[in-house]
């Protein structure tokens, strides 16, 4: 077994490890980088927007539960993250809404990705790839580095002043999923890289850290139900963004939430729901405006209607309202309690009555035939209970205070979200930036006492 030493030693190499990466070397550290899976870049491979709430008060609003210092960091330091991307020659366009909330920026995140594994190299970085951190190094209470398999199946040990565990979550773990997020979630389509089975979370919970809410919900949105991922670009092709302007019915023929706050919501909710699926409905203007238009500006729009249909899902066409009695009994709804349902949701919106669930942000009737209806399930991207942090990314323990040595970052990370999302990217990004800026902080330090 060989030894070496850095400054940084960082478990991961998505979006939150790249990032602190390049900004540690940047800094001036010694680095370390382990991925596990074969090439660099996890999910964020997959994204292609930075973003996040424009202020505290839109955050509080939108996430009500969520740590206080983590979301003012988030808000904070977030413009600090998208001049970051610029300063290192990635292209990022300027800001624009993004789910009716939000502001960001779209931008090439496998330019970002390459740019930041760039960077690390010439840094004098060490990029290890199929190597797995087995165990944390723990003296004197503090992380001092991990153990490593290497490709080739030898060990080694780095030691480190500062370790970071980024290795995006553990939504690739069914059993994980089924015991922190609930107990259907096992059987979720994964819209994720698939090398995140909670390695990072074992490591941390493995030496005290604390870690969020085991009801804190998860982000991810609804898919056609019984249409298996083919490749990365069915994550978003697949995904029923449009929910929020149509109506959902579980399998008591109810609408049971209110759709328009969110489809990542809606997902979280129809999970709960007997089976864990839906029936989705929309009309020729929800089809016209958002089925077949853009989720975000510049986005390509595809007809996820045909889509799905192509490819096997459970979909159908009713010319009129009175057709929508006629669903296929195998699918286990009763059409005519969901036509009459419909009838009624539409009566209450042409009388300006409030229906019940609320439609807060879409009030308008479903009354231009015809209707489209898919059933649909939620799939996970990742989720948000996972290790506890400050708002300096060092871990923290049960009693609330920092383990020292170990700090963590992006979808590893659990109490910023709780019921409610505001953007991955963005918060990978601003904590692996405030990660490295730690570290620096932390070396610092030890070389002056040196």
């Amino acid at each position: 077994m060989r030894a070496e030493e850095v400054d940084l030693l960082i478990i991961g190499a998505g979006m939150a490890g790249l990032t602190a990466g390049a900004r540690a070397v940047h800094n001036g550290l010694s680095v370390t980088v382990v991925e596990i899976g074969e090439d660099v870049g996890g999910s964020a491979l997959f994204a292609g927007y930075a973003w996040t709430a424009p202020s505290h008060d839109v955050m509080d609003q939108q996430n009500p539960y969520g740590d206080t210092a983590l979301k003012r960091a988030l808000v904070e330091r977030f413009p600090e993250g998208v001049s970051w991307i610029r300063s290192l020659g990635v292209d990022i366009k300027d800001a624009q809404r993004v789910l009716g909330f939000g502001r960001g920026h779209q931008f090439d995140t496998h330019q970002y990705v390459a740019t930041c594994r760039q960077a690390i190299r010439r840094g004098g970085g060490t990029l290890l790839l199929e190597t797995r951190a087995e165990s944390l190094v723990v003296e004197d209470g503090a992380v001092t580095g991990a153990e490593l398999r290497l490709a080739d199946g030898t060990h080694t040990q780095v030691r480190a002043g500062s370790t970071l565990i980024a290795t995006g979550g553990f939504q690739g773990d069914t059993e994980l999923r089924a015991t922190h997020v609930h107990p259907r979630a096992g059987g979720m389509e994964l819209r994720s890289n698939p090398f995140s089975r909670g390695g990072g979370y074992r490591l941390a919970t493995s030496v005290g850290a604390a870690t969020g809410h085991d009801d804190a919900g998860f982000y991810g949105h609804l898919i056609p139900s019984g249409i298996p991922f083919a490749d990365p670009a069915d994550f978003v092709d697949l995904s029923l963004y449009y929910s929020e302007h149509a109506l959902l019915f579980n399998l008591a023929n109810d609408r049971f939430v209110d759709e328009t706050l969110g489809d990542h919501l809606t997902a979280m909710a129809l999970l709960e729901q007997p089976e864990g699926r839906g029936l989705l409905i929309a009309d020729a203007r929800v089809f016209r405006d958002w089925v077949v238009g853009s989720y975000v500006e510049g986005a390509v729009a595809v007809d996820k209607f045909a889509l799905a249909d192509k490819r096997g899902g459970r979909v159908g066409l009713a010319e009129d309202l009175d057709e929508l009695a006629y669903l296929p009994e195998e699918w286990g709804y009763r059409g005519d309690a969901v036509r009459d349902a419909v009838k009624r949701f539409n009566e209450h919106a042409a009388a300006g009555l409030e229906p019940s669930p609320g439609r807060k942000l879409d009030r308008l009737p479903l009354d231009e035939p015809p209707y489209y209806v898919i059933e649909a399930v939620p799939a996970i991207t990742f989720p948000f209970h996972g290790v506890r942090i400050d708002d300096r990314a060092r871990v923290l323990r049960g009693d609330g205070e920092p383990l020292p040595g170990l700090l963590a970052a992006g979808s590893d990370t659990g109490g910023l979200w709780r019921r409610a999302y505001a953007g991955g990217i963005a918060s990978a990004l601003v904590f692996g930036l405030t990660a490295a800026d730690t570290a620096t902080a932390t070396a610092t330090a030890s070389h002056t006492t040196d």
